[in-house]
């Protein structure tokens, strides 16, 4: 993975390489470690089993790391599930947790 590849994939890469103080190979790394993120399988699990606040822990917890590597594709339907998890919303969560593992794996790809 380069950040020609996360920049094509969409990521903010300077954003997040500005977090990182200009260091690529440690925003790299960074970025690799977001494969492996068990918060994506807690979310997953959350929402499998109704639990909302498990899965906002979840979805905040990965908004949170996302948003520091600027990982833009991902963020953005992480962001909109960790809102409606906060406020409680029942509603069927499979379409936007499809859409977070979709480009997890687009990422995973790279």
């Amino acid at each position: 993975m380069t950040l020609d590849d996360l920049r094509a994939y969409g990521a903010n890469v300077d954003e997040g390489l500005g977090r990182c103080m200009g260091n690529e190979e440690f925003y790299l790394r960074l970025v690799g470690m977001v494969k492996e993120d068990a918060g994506f399988a807690a979310l997953e699990q959350a929402i499998a089993a109704n639990d909302l606040k498990a899965g906002f822990e979840a979805a905040h917890a990965l908004k949170g790391v996302l948003a520091n590597l600027a990982i833009t594709p991902i963020l953005e339907p992480v962001m909109e599930i960790t809102e409606l998890l906060r406020a409680g919303t029942e509603m069927d969560y499979s379409e936007l947790l499809a859409k977070i593992l979709e480009e997890k794996e687009k990422l995973c790809a790279l």
